[in-house]
């Protein structure tokens, strides 16, 4: 019944169909990148500092994390059309409250929890309407178109948020997501409804808990460049002599189990679980989901890093550094395009391997190659090297997941698809922030203490008011906060050089944890198959 639904339209409302979808997944990727080379300036413009665009950037992913599962459910019980229309209209509205955001509040509200919402809503009702528009032969081919929009959207994202943010406003960009959003709208009644065999039930209990559990980790995550991850810092709250943090995280960690231990519950009693825990055993879909993990997390820290030092560091405008960071658009869109094009039967598991390394290596040199005097033209070539991996694992990791389990779980893997890729990015946000602030921290306070040119009254105001974390400040910004203080030349100097030099240590602990964690993907890479889904049934 799949298979000849969209034979009722022409091949031209099949390739409308297809843009409709594509143009849908290419909104969802763009919001995780298009903003990353304009943090300082929405930061400014909103009154909010790097760390609170920090939180909204992994809010955004967060929220995706914690609903996809029960999105994926909810469009399975009023239809996936339908649940992609209405993921549409809350996305557009989150859009709008977005554009027209006076503080980081009222961000927050549209960013991060609307959009986050419609997306829930969207992204698993992408894959189902796939399945349902297209026949067998045709499916893996629009499955890659789709995934290509998403690696186009991340790719070009920094640039377009470059150029709205210098020559217009970054506002901008998400006044023209709710124009996108109604022509999808419009578009989307052409799209031909999933068939369901049977309503399904939403496991409540089990949305409840899957939800609590990623919120609270990943939420602990991010307060550890504010409270500390083990000790609590100065002025942070303690719960029994630790930081708030090691219980979140264990609280959150708790509840997945208990969430995974309710679903074979249910299964046991013969009720329909949120999530099928023999999904888990599933060897060929675990590798590709712990793959995506990964490679969103190094993904996402490397764009949350890199524009960092551009923007901030080296003081470039936003487009500038858009323009700095299209090297990494163009190899990925290269890789993504390139390999199911010209080496359709390559091995899966070949391509996974080297593009890991590839991302490993570019965070290795970018990492090596930082210096307080190093230029723009630093990261050229470790980003080429990032993309070039980004984009080889964005070529085979779909095709991985969505084959590895019968056609009518492709919806529910694909909500587990998306819940995976946006832990992931919250995490890779998160961990690369904690981490550049707390070595920034440190190293700011250890170069002022060794310096004999600042006063002891000086280095003890520093040491209690930064205690709980220094802002990642522009030499400008700290100049122009020291002239309001009063601060003496000699003391001005000083404080600028050991920001510099803090900024770039921050920087450089940040990308080693990311190339850590490229690493230590390398480990999960047997999982995955070393022939093609579709050499493997022939």
């Amino acid at each position: 019944m799949t298979a000849d639904a969209p034979t009722a339209g022409t091949a031209k409302n099949a390739r409308l169909v297809l843009l409709t979808l594509a143009a849908g997944q290419f909104l969802m990727a763009l919001d995780s990148s298009v903003m990353n080379v304009s943090i300082a300036t929405v930061a400014e413009d909103i009154g909010t500092t790097v760390t609170g665009m920090q939180g909204a950037i992994t809010a955004y992913t967060l929220v995706m994390a914690m609903l996809m599962i029960t999105g994926g459910k909810v469009g399975a019980l009023i239809g996936r059309r339908r649940a992609f229309m209405i993921g549409c209209v809350v996305y557009g509205c989150g859009s709008f409250t977005t554009s027209i955001a006076p503080n980081l509040t009222v961000l927050l509200l549209g960013w991060s929890f609307l959009e986050g919402v419609g997306a829930a809503l969207i992204l698993p009702a992408i894959v189902a309407l796939v399945a349902s528009n297209f026949a067998v032969e045709r499916r893996p081919a629009a499955y890659g178109l789709v995934a290509a929009a998403a690696a186009i959207a991340i790719g070009l994202g920094p640039l377009i948020g470059g150029v709205a943010t210098t020559f217009f406003s970054w506002r901008w960009v998400f006044a023209g997501e709710v124009v996108v959003v109604l022509v999808i709208l419009v578009l989307a009644r052409r799209i031909a409804d999933a068939p369901t065999d049977r309503k399904p039930r939403i496991d409540l209990l089990g949305a409840v808990l899957s939800a609590l559990g990623i919120g609270l980790f990943v939420f602990g995550v991010l307060r550890t460049s504010e409270w500390g991850w083990f000790r609590p810092k100065a002025g942070a709250p303690a719960w029994f002599g630790l930081s708030p943090v090691v219980w979140l995280m264990l609280a959150g960690v708790f509840l997945v189990w208990l969430f995974f231990r309710w679903e074979a519950r249910l299964v046991a009693r013969g009720a329909e679980p949120l999530v099928d825990p023999a999904l888990v055993h599933n060897r060929q879909l675990t590798g590709g989901l712990t793959m995506f993990f990964f490679q969103y997390l190094v993904q996402m820290g490397v764009f949350f890093v890199v524009p960092l030092y551009l923007s901030v560091a080296l003081g470039l405008s936003a487009v500038k550094t858009g323009v700095l960071i299209l090297p990494l658009s163009v190899s990925l869109l290269a890789a993504a395009i390139g390999i199911p094009r010209f080496r359709p039967n390559v091995s899966p598991r070949r391509v996974v391997k080297l593009g890991i390394l590839s991302m490993f290596l570019g965070a290795v040199v970018l990492m090596a190659v930082l210096d307080v005097d190093s230029g723009a033209a630093a990261v050229t070539v470790p980003l080429l090297l990032i993309g070039l991996g980004m984009g080889a694992l964005a070529s085979q990791l779909g095709a991985v997941t969505v084959s590895a389990v019968p056609d009518e779980q492709s919806a529910e893997v694909g909500g587990v698809q998306n819940t995976v890729t946006n832990l992931g990015a919250s995490i890779g946000t998160a961990v690369a922030g904690s981490i550049l602030i707390t070595i920034l921290t440190s190293s700011f306070l250890a170069t002022i203490e060794q310096n004999p040119a600042i006063p002891d009254e000086v280095k003890s105001q520093a040491n209690v008011r930064l205690a709980g974390g220094a802002p990642f400040l522009s030499d400008a910004q700290l100049n122009s906060a020291l002239e309001e203080a009063g601060a003496e030349s000699a003391v001005t100097e000083a404080a600028l050089d050991a920001n510099a030099t803090a900024r770039i240590d921050g920087l450089k602990a940040a990308l080693g944890i990311l190339a850590l964690a490229a690493l230590t993907a390398l480990f999960f890479t047997q999982r995955i198959p070393e022939t093609q889904p579709g050499a493997a049934r022939t």
